[in-house]
């Protein structure tokens, strides 16, 4: 199936308990703090049918067309021709969409190419993974996930917290499934996906795997199954003119809360194990291919925002300034490095199994260096701007009086742009870079892959050490104290 825009707006009409502003949404799709980015969202499916042979791949069994987000690629060439529908996908929002479907998409898929892995485990459950991930494949879902617990009393564990069932855990199990309680976070985009993959990355101690080390899929209409949104920026950036990104591109991050939500056996994934909790992610490709994709993305937005910084140094006319091509040329430099790690990842790749996955330390290289890099590129793209991304007219209404306009006109100039483009681009930029909706996206490129000292770590445990130290002893292996004495 390839679904439409229209098909995905109806599937999000399906009684969800959304709750947001003290209330209860009646319909996701026509609420003013979710309409927008539902519409958008949505657009991606048509863009798809229009661009078949780009967006999609044929099962050889089937016959039948499927979304790339999906495919399984067999080499170098599959895992590039799938990045350019990711890629492509990604461009309609600049990057701007952190959990579209192709995110949580690549972590099953990535599960499923280390099936093995799960067989070894249990088969009953590797094949409710294949089976889930062909239903969620041929139906063309958008997942979302929530694999981290609330924050609470960060400096006790899991199972240590006042109240047992903070996080979701198991309540209890009988015949027909399990029994689940508690919250977890961070559903970004849950408003607008239609399934939730449920388990836990975080370590767990012993003796917690009987209540928290569980792993499952779940519609997110499911009974029980409650979803509180944070504020909504989209709701208080109406203007599309004004808040281009904020209006269209908010996804609405949320936290689950599973009120004793019944889930059949056949959706659970992993039962009651804590070293399968790790391995699913860490022990198949799932967590590196999760990860690939977060990295296209970003090699998007870096791309977007270098053009807002070369257009913002335009509009101001200091294009020609010297200092001013220094620090276009560290952007520039700094936006290559995002894509030179993708590629990187696709060249370094490597088979596991019948399947071609990108290089796990230069991915894990890469989440290091975005989470220092993020922050100050919005910094450098800052100092470009100056006060021009403040003094902006405060609302579209200004332009509609005659007495205003005369003054926006002669106030809002540019050597580049009259009034109306130069406030048009100032406004893109401050979206971009300094609003709210901007703010939470840099805190979401610093830590959407983890604390720093866990994407080092990762970075720690995947570099080859041995290759490095032997090019040192080979080299102190050339002279001796004794050649000299």
């Amino acid at each position: 199936m390839i679904k439409t825009s229209a098909q995905h707006i109806a599937s999000l009409r399906d009684g969800r308990n959304v709750f947001i502003n003290g209330e209860r949404v009646e319909d996701v799709t026509c609420h003013p703090a979710f309409a927008n980015s539902v519409t958008w969202l949505s657009k991606l499916y048509d863009y798809q049918h229009d661009n078949l042979e780009l967006m999609t791949t044929v099962d050889p069994l089937t016959g039948e067309r499927y979304n790339r987000i999906w495919q399984l690629p067999r080499s170098h060439a599959e895992l590039k021709q799938r990045r350019m529908a990711l890629e492509a996908w990604t461009g309609l929002s600049c990057g701007f969409l952190g959990r579209a479907p192709d995110h949580v998409a690549s972590c099953i898929s990535g599960m499923v190419m280390g099936i093995e892995r799960f067989e070894r485990y249990d088969k009953v459950r590797a094949q409710n993974l294949l089976d889930y991930y062909h239903y969620a494949r041929d139906n063309d879902l958008y997942l979302t996930y929530v694999i981290i617990n609330p924050q609470a009393d960060r400096s006790k564990s899991t199972g240590e917290q006042k109240d047992a069932f903070l996080t979701a855990g198991i309540a209890a199990e009988d015949e027909s499934g399990l029994t689940i309680r508690g919250a977890k976070m961070l559903a970004t985009g849950g408003i607008m996906a239609n399934e939730v993959l449920v388990t836990c990355l975080q370590p767990l101690k012993k003796g917690e795997e009987e209540q928290y080390a569980v792993s499952f899929a779940i519609p997110m209409n499911a009974p029980g199954l409650k979803i509180l949104s944070r504020k909504s920026y989209e709701e208080h950036n109406k203007s599309v003119f004004q808040n281009p990104l904020s209006s269209r591109f908010d996804e609405n991050d949320a936290l689950l809360y599973f009120d004793d939500v019944k889930v059949p056996w056949e959706r659970v994934f992993v039962h009651r194990d804590t070293e399968m909790c790790m391995a699913q992610f860490h022990e198949t490709p799932a967590h590196v291919y999760q990860n690939y994709q977060a990295q296209v993305r970003l090699m998007v937005k870096m791309r977007f925002l270098a053009g807002v910084a070369y257009r913002t140094a335009e509009m101001n006319g200091i294009i020609a300034l010297p200092q001013v091509r220094e620090i276009l040329g560290q952007i520039a430099a700094e936006a290559a490095i995002s894509e030179s790690f993708v590629n990187g990842m696709e060249s370094k790749g490597q088979q596991v199994g019948e399947y071609f996955v990108p290089d796990r330390h230069l991915l894990y290289a890469a989440q290091v260096i975005a989470q220092q890099l993020y922050p100050n590129f919005i910094a450098r793209l800052r100092d470009l701007a100056g006060g021009g991304v403040i003094m902006l007219p405060s609302s579209t209404q200004d332009f509609a009086n005659p007495e205003m306009r005369a003054l926006i006109e002669k106030t809002q100039q540019s050597p580049i742009a009259n009034a109306e483009q130069r406030v048009k681009f100032f406004n893109l930029a401050w979206d971009a870079i300094g609003s709210e909706f901007a703010s939470r996206h840099t805190q979401y490129e610093m830590f959407y892959s983890g604390a720093t000292f866990v994407t080092k770590g990762s970075s720690f445990r995947t570099f080859d050490w041995k290759r490095s130290a032997s090019l040192l002893d080979a080299f102190a292996g050339q002279y001796e104290l004794q050649d000299e004495i």
